[in-house]
């Protein structure tokens, strides 16, 4: 999946169409707002990002994507009418992996987004984790039963990837806090076992592996 991230909408139906006709998957969004309600339900291959936008513009999107955990390995394009030396230096010391500048051959605009994917290794092969019958596929970040994929959000998709990576070890909800909400979170611990109880639904009888050590925190059983 790309997300393409422009607010003029014909500019940014065109760069859709454009993706899904040489093979990809894409998806059009109007704002850095949109992109992140987008996040926690999918992390993309890559992100296309209009540095005009209305709210925040592309530079600030993409500090804040640069600055999590969750999304800062994710490659993004800058795709911009800017032509200014200064406009594209910025761009890629914040971390953008290419600066495409408008307007563009869709010839061109295709070749670049398949060398980044290239260069950025996300056509490589997937790391995953298991589980009895659950397959954990972490860059996709996809997770299936036997042959079901689950519909997890971002964070339970996190979760479920921690206890997973440190099967059989009992990890305290301080812990899981911390990793997966982040040491700064001001939440109460409580937020962990709702995730956790969310989870075990989605697991169906798989939720069994998800095991609760009173008074400790909880661990994926080996």
């Amino acid at each position: 999946m790309i997300y393409c991230v422009e607010d003029e909408k014909n500019i940014r139906e065109l760069l859709v169409y454009t993706l899904e006709a040489t093979g990809f998957s894409a998806k059009g969004l109007e704002d850095g707002k949109c992109l992140f309600k987008a996040l926690e339900k999918e992390t993309p291959e890559l992100i296309l990002l209009d540095i005009m936008l209305p709210g925040e513009d592309g530079y600030t999107v993409l500090k804040k994507l640069k600055s999590e955990p969750e999304t800062k390995d994710i490659p993004v394009i800058l795709v911009t009418a800017r032509e200014a030396e200064f406009d594209k230096v910025r761009g890629l010391d914040g971390g953008a992996d290419d600066y495409v500048t408008k307007p563009f051959g869709m010839m061109e605009f295709v070749a670049r987004v398949k060398a980044v994917l290239r260069r950025c290794g996300r056509q490589a092969e997937q790391k995953e984790l298991s589980c009895g019958k659950l397959h954990i596929f972490v860059n996709r970040r996809e997770v299936y039963l036997g042959d079901e994929k689950l519909e997890l959000t971002r964070k339970e998709f996190e979760l479920l990837q921690y206890l997973t990576e440190n099967k059989g070890v009992v990890m305290s909800r301080n812990q899981i806090l911390g990793h997966v909400w982040g040491y700064d979170f001001d939440g109460e611990t409580r937020t962990v076992d709702v995730h956790v109880r969310s989870l075990r639904q989605k697991m169906k009888d798989a939720g069994e592996m998800l095991e609760t050590v009173r008074g400790v925190g909880y661990r994926i059983k080996e």
